[in-house]
């Protein structure tokens, strides 16, 4: 294989740029858009529950299908464009649940359920997320599949910055539209921009990155018979070092999903003490509309300096990792997440919560592309698809976690505000998260990479 150059880079990046800028919208908004539609904290945790079940299951089937998939478009394209443009129609609906519950009722003249349009919000997320899921495990396979073996440190880091480029451009729409126009965008309104934004930016990387022909070498002409169940096993027959760096993801994305989740919910209920709303009176809402808008917009803000930072490191990263290791560097980027995490917990002023969120962005930085290159030394060629799908067990099973366990001890932690009103202690999930990315930081000590 050729070297990339830099201008391959960034177009290979660039689907990878409108997927996370769908899927920061989704992780921004959801939980206003659903608690406006009546779900609790665990409802809404049981709701986030979609990302994880489809991350186990469809990323694995789609990789191992991508590996064996002939098609004018090739093996990981029609994958990619598929994800996008289903997901691009879930995104614009998502945000409309309520009128189409209204529509259904109009066109049906049937008494719907009064939680009908949180039913289809719950439906749309879980499209949103599969269709992301399946784009996400193929592109994650092009790496090998098209990045000589010495440049895929560097082609994860490219990711990673195109992650964090769509997130910062995802999150910081709305509050610049408002701080230089004063122009308030409307939440349907940034999901269409999401939808544009991932439709367009995958459309370009598949025009402009050329797949290798599917070539099989002899010890792997049996992968063509090969279930789930055996992929699963040679999966963790490569390496003893594969299931270290699996332990690893697994308690780093409790930790990372302990913020992704709660985070705009810690901004509005704990930084600008708005009350939990999800059976309160229409006049309670109206009271509180400024102060919940405003704890949105300022959540948007802390995630897109959150991956501004990420944007800003994820080169270096890579840079230094081929000089110092993919281990080192990633432990040190776990720490200064630990740190930030601890810092989230104890001070609730607006400007250190942004600052600290900048700082965990290193960490972030670091978790979307050093544990995939760690793992890239150990994969077998004409794998790489449903490896990257296993792979992806081990990010959304702790979701499941984070969304049931977590979730729920946060709805048993409420507090009364003032003599009426319930609030919960979401910072709780910053303590949970700093312990479990401790916990991956030892573990990611024990691996052995080659060299």
């Amino acid at each position: 294989m050729k070297k990339f150059t830099t201008a391959q880079f960034l177009n290979f990046a660039l689907g990878f740029f409108g997927l996370q800028f769908a899927w920061q919208m989704r992780i921004i908004l959801s939980g206003p858009v659903t608690e406006s539609l009546g779900a609790s904290p665990f409802i809404y945790g049981l709701i986030w529950l979609a990302g994880p079940f489809t991350g186990m299951v469809v990323q694995p089937l789609v990789g191992a299908l991508s590996d064996k998939t002939v098609s004018p478009l090739g093996r990981r394209r029609p994958y990619l464009l598929g994800g996008a443009l289903l997901a691009s129609l879930a995104l614009w609906i998502f945000p409309n649940s309520a009128g189409v519950a209204e529509f259904l009722h109009n066109v049906t003249g049937l008494n719907l359920p009064p939680l009908t349009a949180l039913f289809i919000a719950a439906i749309m997320i879980w499209i949103i997320d599969a269709c992301v899921n399946v784009a996400q495990g193929p592109y994650r396979a092009l790496v090998p599949d098209v990045v000589p073996e010495e440049q895929h440190s560097l082609a994860n880091s490219y990711i990673s910055l195109a992650i964090g480029l769509g997130s910062v451009v995802a999150a910081g729409t709305a509050p610049f539209l408002k701080w230089a126009f004063n122009y308030q965008m409307s939440i349907p309104a940034q999901f269409v921009m999401a939808a544009v934004a991932f439709t367009l930016g995958m459309i370009w990387t598949c025009v402009t990155i050329k797949e290798a022909k599917m070539q099989r070498c002899a010890d792997a002409k049996s992968d063509e018979d090969e279930n789930f169940i055996s992929s699963l096993k040679n999966f963790f027959a490569m390496s003893p070092e594969v299931s270290k760096i699996c332990t690893m993801q697994f308690f780093t994305w409790i930790g990372t999903m302990c913020m992704m989740i709660f985070f705009t919910q810690y901004a509005v209920h704990t930084i600008y003490c708005v009350p939990d709303l999800t059976s309160a009176s229409e006049s309670l809402k109206e009271m509180y509309a400024q102060s919940t808008l405003n704890g949105t917009n300022f959540s948007s803000i802390c995630f897109a300096i959150f991956n501004l930072i990420c944007f800003v490191v994820a080169i270096p990263i890579g840079i230094l990792s081929a000089k110092y290791t993919n281990k080192k560097v990633h432990i040190i980027s776990l720490i200064t997440m630990i740190l930030a995490y601890l810092g989230m917990f104890w001070t609730k002023n607006p400007k250190a919560v942004a600052c600290l969120m900048g700082l965990a962005g290193i960490g972030w930085a670091s978790i979307c592309a050093l544990p995939f290159a760690m793992l890239s030394q150990f994969i077998k060629k004409g794998t790489e698809g449903s490896v990257m799908g296993i792979f992806n067990i081990f990010i959304a099973g702790p979701q499941v976690f984070v969304c049931t366990l977590v979730a729920w001890f946060i709805s048993k932690c409420s507090f009364t505000m003032g003599s009426e009103y319930i609030n919960y202690h979401w910072e709780y999930a910053f303590v949970i998260g700093a312990v479990c990315l401790a916990i991956a930081a030892f573990v990611a000590n024990t691996v052995k990479e080659r060299a």
